[in-house]
């Protein structure tokens, strides 16, 4: 157990160095001087060159990346470029409205996942499973911003039963700012619903085929019984692995959608220093 410990430690750190230094690499080659981009296209090279050295821009590509991950490290991830704040402290504000959506949106992905997973499996081969199989394919090939706008004319432009946009705080009370991410939600997670609900129907399929099932129906129990007592436990094993996934994916994902619901986010953060050249937010 030790031995499995220590190996999957090490294993954790490799991938986080490889990690560190791919993006580190990816964001470096990225056209665009973030010094010539925030004073324009007129400065003067003397000014350019002034604040790149200020910025720390002029050392050498190798001596950044120590830096930025000796930082890391602490808990410094350096600051900002356009805003001249820790970043650190620019993430810790946008993930108090990212992990909330990102927590919702994965509540519904379940919710709405798993009956239908269940549903399509328990009836394999009739209209019910070919409806549940339909569904969820248009809601894996359809983008979830599609979904966004949609849900934005509907709920916001013709029914103005939720705002179009924006983000009151949680200092208005947790109804108004619930209320607020509960749209960007459900678009977030219909696409990731329809994925999980096809996992959920495939494990479970291949749980109904095992022998512990047919031993199961011998000793008296009905298809209903033996479905919900023994093959959908067991069935979850893959479809948590999924679950995991998608939350990662839900909480640093939301890129577009948060740019289309005007939300204060990661995703939102991520689009601006990508626009602003604001490397070191990108990186971090």
């Amino acid at each position: 157990m030790i031995r499995y410990t220590v190996g999957r430690l090490i294993s954790l750190c490799l991938s986080l160095i490889v990690a560190s230094m791919v993006i580190f690499t990816v964001v470096e080659i990225v056209p665009g001087d973030p010094a010539a981009y925030m004073l324009g296209v007129n400065a003067r090279p003397d000014t350019v060159a002034a604040l790149r050295t200020e910025l720390g821009l002029d050392m050498p590509p190798p001596q950044r990346y120590l830096d930025w991950t000796s930082g890391m490290l602490q808990g410094d991830f350096g600051r900002s470029y356009t805003y001249r704040t820790p970043v650190t402290q620019m993430i810790l504000d946008r993930i108090k409205v990212s992990l909330p959506l990102a927590v919702l949106a994965l509540a519904l992905t379940v919710l709405i996942a798993f009956p239908a997973g269940i549903f399509a499996a328990s009836r394999r081969g009739k209209l019910g499973d070919m409806g549940v199989m339909g569904a969820t394919q248009l809601g894996v090939a359809v983008p979830n911003f599609w979904f966004a706008m949609i849900l934005v004319l509907i709920f916001a432009v013709k029914l103005r039963w939720v705002s179009a946009g924006g983000f009151p705080g949680w200092g208005s009370g947790i109804g108004p700012a619930l209320k607020a991410l509960i749209l960007p939600a459900v678009a977030l997670a219909l696409p990731q619903a329809a994925i999980l609900a096809r996992v959920m129907r495939s494990s479970l399929l291949d749980m109904l085929g095992e022998d512990f099932i047919r031993t199961a129906r011998a000793k008296g129990l009905s298809r209903r019984q033996a479905l919900w007592r023994h093959a959908v436990r067991n069935a979850l094993i893959p479809v948590l692995t999924i679950i995991g996934l998608q939350f990662s994916f839900l909480l640093a994902g939301g890129i577009v959608i948060e740019q289309i619901f005007f939300l204060p986010g990661l995703g939102r953060l991520i689009f601006q220093a990508i626009s602003a050249r604001d490397l070191i937010v990108v990186e971090s």
